[in-house]
């Protein structure tokens, strides 16, 4: 097969702070596309969230070595659904595998992500069957995909992380999309296509520790509900409208046993307060969620970058050389 007819893959690699796992990660991949250089080209395409070690000069020397080699360094840490998608459409590969440095994702399974691919699937995701972590956070993650699969308006599926290849075809609608706010599982599940997901069982991360904090995987969830549904509004109108009812129905029954009862009530002060401070609860349960949607909508008209470019590596370009840009 001539280099020509070898069709292209793009590696996506979000990294921040990984300077521990950079140079394993890389010989662990590199070992993966070697033994399909017969079949395929590649480009890697690491995504840097402005680390603050040597991940990226760890990076840089690589490149120096190997012109596959593609690096991305932002302004700024603008997220890791940011992060991937700048490199979904910085790819130039007919189709993009997108990793994690941290190696709990196996590389060994991008000679199955490629043999679905080239079966006719647009998408091939990884779905985790076990994750060396602890009983609670796996219990919460469980629940959380099986919540905002039934709160979507698609099917989304189940313990399916952001471990995926995608076609071509599916990088060019992303190309067309405009969301501050990505939710790169929800949206590509919804762009459609033929889709299929292998199981596998996640390891531990090598070296290091997770970037993702309580916090921040508490926004991802919030992040992933407002952008998959407006089930949450509903439920917010649906509720008032119960509570509305209720009151009136409350009423006319006060009133009528105040006049058919004969006898003198109570004043009621505690049914009183507590109805007031159940109504001053769900007014703020629902204004914060209606605050949620509002937020999303003021980032979404505001003009803004999903990232803003501080240093790129490109085989284009001399290897030790840079080109800064203002934007991506």
């Amino acid at each position: 097969m001539s280099i020509v007819s070898k069709p292209l893959i793009s590696i996506v690699v979000p990294v921040y702070n990984e300077e521990a796992n950079i140079d394993l990660f890389y010989s662990a991949v590199n070992k993966e596309l070697e033994a399909l250089s017969e079949r395929f080209r590649f480009e890697i395409i690491f995504t840097d969230n402005h680390s603050t070690d040597n991940t990226f000069a760890k990076l840089q020397a690589i490149a120096l070595e190997d012109s596959r080699l593609r690096i991305i360094r932002f302004s700024r840490n603008f997220g890791y659904q940011r992060s991937i998608l700048t490199g979904y459409l910085s790819a130039t590969g007919q189709a993009a595998i997108q990793l994690d440095c941290d190696l709990q994702d196996p590389p060994q399974m991008i000679v199955e992500f490629l043999e679905k691919w080239q079966q006719g699937y647009k998408v091939v995701y990884g779905i985790r069957s076990k994750r060396k972590e602890g009983f609670l956070i796996n219990a919460t993650r469980k629940i959380f995909y099986r919540l905002i699969d039934l709160l979507s308006d698609t099917k989304l599926p189940h313990d399916a992380g952001d471990f995926r290849l995608i076609d071509r075809c599916i990088i060019e609608v992303l190309m067309n999309l405009n969301d501050n706010q990505p939710y790169l599982r929800g949206t590509i599940a919804r762009i459609g296509f033929k889709q299929i997901g292998i199981v596998y069982s996640r390891d531990e991360r090598k070296h290091g520790e997770s970037k993702f904090s309580l916090s921040e995987m508490l926004r991802l969830a919030i992040d992933g509900i407002t952008n998959q549904s407006i089930i949450p509004l509903r439920l917010a109108t649906y509720t008032g409208i119960g509570v509305f009812l209720l009151m009136i129905f409350g009423t006319i029954f006060s009133i009528i046993a105040k006049y058919t009862s004969g006898s003198q009530w109570p004043a009621g002060f505690a049914t009183i307060i507590v109805l007031i401070l159940f109504s001053i609860g769900l007014n703020a349960l629902f204004l914060g969620i209606i605050g949620e949607y509002l937020g999303r909508i003021y980032k979404q008209v505001k003009p803004e970058p999903i990232t803003i470019v501080e240093k790129k590596i490109a085989p284009d370009i001399a290897p030790n050389k840079e080109i800064s840009e203002q934007g991506q």
